[in-house]
């Protein structure tokens, strides 16, 4: 219990701590290379603090823990939606642009439909060949996009970064960053794990709940670091591009390995846990193409929302 707990805590303040790094040292980069904010946020940052999610469902997949990894990404999408937006909101409103209302939103948003369509029924590995497809399609498209509506810096400003950044130096921070970002994450769902096996949590509440929110700490620790630093769009990115890496390269893993072992989804988990999942998204989705903002009273809404979810997923 002692040791469960002092990794649970440890890793709570290494994700703190790396999470600043991996923030500053993301958006100094983009700044000095001229690439849109959001484009790290869902290309390097969204696939590095969804590596948690990655590991914990392909290991879960592989040691026929199938419930558990499927668990844990749809409870980390809604936790991703929900807490983690609805915490970053709650510090400061979210604020997007076009680019990221036409892009990234409904891009994740069908990486998250086709994910909860291929876990009914039968599950078959041809559906998970797809479903890597189109990430690799989803991910080209999103850089295309931001090249094309991005506008690029001014040339003194791009001169100004250049002079000031120190690329080695930064690139380096911010892999040490995401690294420690995810070993802290870790050790928060191996400590919180220990804890919750004492308590007898059934496999499929586990991976929803405290697998799915440790899994998601790396999200929620760079989210709030990036809200304070004024990175909305590089928040947002975050939160979509993590749930796209979920749905569409996590996924592929979990249902290769539930076809392998010839086991269906779980009924609770394909059906009102993933109905939450698929509300959760679409609403926010919705908030943000119709507002382009999310307010620190939409921020709260969000959070008891999530409380409302987990509740409900946990009877």
């Amino acid at each position: 219990m002692l040791i469960a707990s002092l990794l649970l805590a440890g890793g709570l303040l290494v994700l703190i701590v790396a999470s600043d790094h991996l923030v500053d040292a993301a958006a100094r980069l983009a700044g000095h290379f001229a690439i849109p904010p959001v484009v790290i946020g869902v290309v390097v940052i969204g696939f590095g603090t969804s590596a948690p999610e990655l590991v914990v469902s392909a290991l879960a997949a592989a040691e026929g823990l199938f419930d558990l990894g499927v668990g844990n990404i749809i409870g980390s999408n809604i936790a991703n939606v929900l807490l983690v937006l609805g915490l970053a909101a709650a510090v400061s409103p979210v604020v997007v642009g076009r680019g990221v209302v036409r892009r990234e939103v409904p891009l994740s948003l069908i990486a998250v439909l086709v994910f909860a369509w291929m876990i009914q029924g039968t599950l078959r590995r041809s559906d998970a060949v797809l479903l890597a497809v189109l990430l690799v399609v989803m991910l080209v498209t999103i850089v295309q996009l931001a090249r094309r509506d991005d506008a690029p810096l001014p040339s003194e400003t791009a001169e100004a970064l250049e002079a000031s950044v120190r690329v080695g130096r930064e690139s380096l921070r911010a892999f040490l960053g995401l690294v420690f970002t995810v070993g802290g994450a870790q050790a928060v769902v191996v400590g919180g794990g220990a804890l919750a096996e004492q308590l007898g949590l059934s496999e499929g509440l586990i991976g929803l709940t405290l697998v799915a929110v440790g899994t998601s700490l790396p999200e929620l620790a760079t989210s709030i670091q990036a809200v304070r630093r004024g990175e909305s769009e590089l928040l947002v990115g975050n939160v979509l591009g993590s749930n796209l890496f979920n749905a569409a390269a996590v996924g592929p893993l979990v249902i290769w390995g539930g076809a392998t072992l010839g086991r269906d989804v779980d009924v609770a988990l394909a059906g009102r846990a993933t109905v939450a999942m698929l509300v959760a998204t679409v609403l926010v989705s919705l908030l943000l193409v119709l507002r382009q903002r999310i307010s620190r009273a939409a921020g709260v809404m969000m959070l008891v929302g999530y409380g409302a979810t987990v509740a409900l997923l946990a009877r």
